[in-house]
C-alpha cells in the first residue's frame, strides 16, 4: 500500500468501534482517500476481505493504485452507497462484520479546483461527486427560482440569511465560476466579519443539494441493518448536523422497542429492535486531532451493534 495522502479522521476510534479482526469482512462506504480503508485492511489481514465503495470514480482509480497488490482481498465499486443492497447482492458481500461511513466531502475533492467545491479557488461551478451526474451547483445557481434558492440554502446550509443571499444570486445572474459565486455571497451580506467565510454554508448546501446526500444517506442507512451480522457494527461519522440527525435518529429507531407516536397510551407497533447503541454519547476528535487536522473539527462519530 502507498503512503496516505490525507488524514483519516477519527482513526483509532474507528478502529476501536468496528472491531476489525484477521479474517473478518468490511464495507467502506466512502472509502475516499483510503485512509480508514487502509487501517481496516491490516487489522483483517490475512483472509478478511474488504468492500470500498466510492461515488467519485476518482477515489476509487485513486484506490485501484494503492490495493494494487491487494486485488483478491479488496473490491472497489464506482457507485452511490444508496445502492448498499445491490452492489453488496452482486458482489455477493453478505453479511459483514462491520460497515463504515465516512460522510461529507474528503481532502482530495476539496483540494481539486476543476471539482467546484471550494470557493477559495477559482473553478467552474460542478460541485457533482460524479460527472454521470446531470445537475451541477450552476444549473442550481442559475435556474432555480428563488423561493426555491433560498429554501435549498437555508434548509442543507443552516443559513439564516438566505432569502438576502438568494434574491442577490438571482440579481447577478449569471454566476458561472465558485469564485464570482462566494463575491455574490459576501457581498450580499455586506462584508461582515465571522469566524467562517460568509460563503461557505451556501457552498455546502449547494454540494448537499447536488449529490442529494441527505436523501442517499437515509436511503443506505436502512440498508445496512440486514447486511450487518449479529454483533456486526455500523459506524458513522457526519460533519453537519442534518447528517448527525439523520444517524441519531436512526440508530435511536432501531434500538428501541416502541416507535409509537408520542401520544400513544398502550403499544402497538410491534417494533423489535435490531441495534444496539454501543454508547448515547457521540464520539468526538481530541484537542489533539484537531491540532494536527483542522478538517476534523466537526466531526461526530456514532456507533451500533447488530442485535438478533
Amino acid at each position: 500500500m502507498s503512503s496516505p495522502t490525507h488524514i483519516p479522521v477519527l482513526l483509532n476510534e474507528v478502529m476501536k468501534a468496528l472491531q476489525a479482526q484477521p479474517g473478518g469482512r468490511f464495507i467502506d462506504c466512502t472509502i475516499g482517500s483510503g485512509g480508514h480503508a487502509s487501517a481496516i485492511l491490516k487489522s483483517i489481514l490475512p483472509q478478511g476481505k474488504l468492500l470500498g465503495i466510492d461515488a467519485d470514480p476518482e477515489a476509487i482509480k485513486t484506490n485501484k493504485a494503492r490495493f494494487n497488490n491487494y486485488s483478491e482481498t479488496v473490491s472497489l465499486v464506482n457507485d452511490n452507497f444508496a445502492n448498499l443492497k445491490t452492489i453488496c447482492s452482486k458482489y455477493k458481500f453478505y453479511p459483514v462484520d462491520g460497515i463504515l461511513f465516512d460522510l461529507g466531502i474528503s481532502s482530495g475533492q476539496l483540494d481539486t479546483a476543476r471539482r467546484g467545491f471550494s470557493f477559495r479557488r477559482e473553478a467552474p461551478l460542478d460541485m457533482r461527486f460524479s460527472s454521470e451526474q446531470r445537475l451541477t451547483a450552476a444549473d442550481i445557481i442559475n435556474t432555480f427560482p428563488e423561493q426555491e434558492l433560498a429554501h435549498i440554502i437555508k434548509e442543507y446550509g443552516e443559513e439564516r440569511h438566505s432569502r438576502r443571499i438568494a434574491q442577490h444570486i438571482v440579481q447577478n445572474r449569471s454566476i458561472t465560476s465558485t469564485v464570482q459565486l462566494a463575491q455574490v455571497v459576501e457581498q450580499s451580506l455586506g462584508h461582515k466579519h465571522t469566524k467562517i467565510h460568509p460563503a461557505t454554508k451556501t457552498f455546502m448546501a449547494l454540494r448537499i443539494a447536488v449529490n442529494k446526500e441527505l436523501d442517499n444517506l437515509k436511503t443506505a442507512l436502512k440498508q445496512t441493518i440486514n447486511l450487518l451480522r449479529f454483533q456486526g457494527r455500523l459506524v458513522v461519522i457526519s460533519y453537519h448536523s442534518l447528517e448527525d440527525r439523520i444517524v441519531k435518529e436512526f440508530m435511536r429507531r432501531e434500538a428501541s422497542s416502541c416507535i409509537c407516536p408520542p401520544e400513544t397510551i398502550v403499544c402497538s407497533c410491534g417494533h423489535v429492535p435490531t441495534l444496539k447503541l454501543t454508547s448515547r454519547k457521540v464520539i468526538r476528535p481530541t484537542s489533539l486531532e484537531i491540532e494536527s487536522n483542522p478538517r476534523s473539527r466537526s466531526a461526530k462519530m456514532r456507533v451500533a451493534e447488530r442485535l438478533q
